[in-house]
């Protein structure tokens, strides 16, 4: 059974950092992993995903402040924010895509299997 645990969120004032983390199971790390955030009244957007190779892609938004990485040993995905603007306020999701490449660009909602529960950022100015 795919289970995605996110952790880390929590509230930074504008310019700090937050590392977040996404425990998997249930299917294998080495698939298509990916962060996206839904701010209060908005659509969720993808923020970054990594391929297979461990090849990462980012929203333009994030590029230079953001970096996905992950740990197949310790079956986790990572976001570390660096930089944080309160424009980056919202709850971060990581999501699964199992036996496909990555979308291109940062995908959208459809483009995901998988699904954690979400963790809480907020950034004050």
């Amino acid at each position: 059974q795919p289970h995605m645990v996110e952790s880390g969120g929590g509230s930074v004032q504008a310019g700090g950092s937050l590392n977040l983390s996404c425990t998997v199971s249930g299917f294998a790390m080495t698939y298509c992993l990916a962060w996206f955030r839904q701010a209060l009244g908005k659509e969720r957007e993808g923020v970054a995903n990594l391929n297979t190779r461990a090849s990462p892609t980012y929203a333009e938004s994030v590029l230079g402040r953001f970096t996905i990485s992950r740990d197949i040993a310790k079956n986790t995905l990572f976001l570390q924010m660096n930089d944080l603007k309160p424009e980056d306020s919202g709850i971060y999701y990581c999501a699964g895509r199992p036996y496909r490449g990555c979308p291109s660009g940062p995908g959208t909602i459809s483009d995901f299997d998988y699904w954690g529960q979400g963790t809480q950022v907020t950034v004050s100015a």
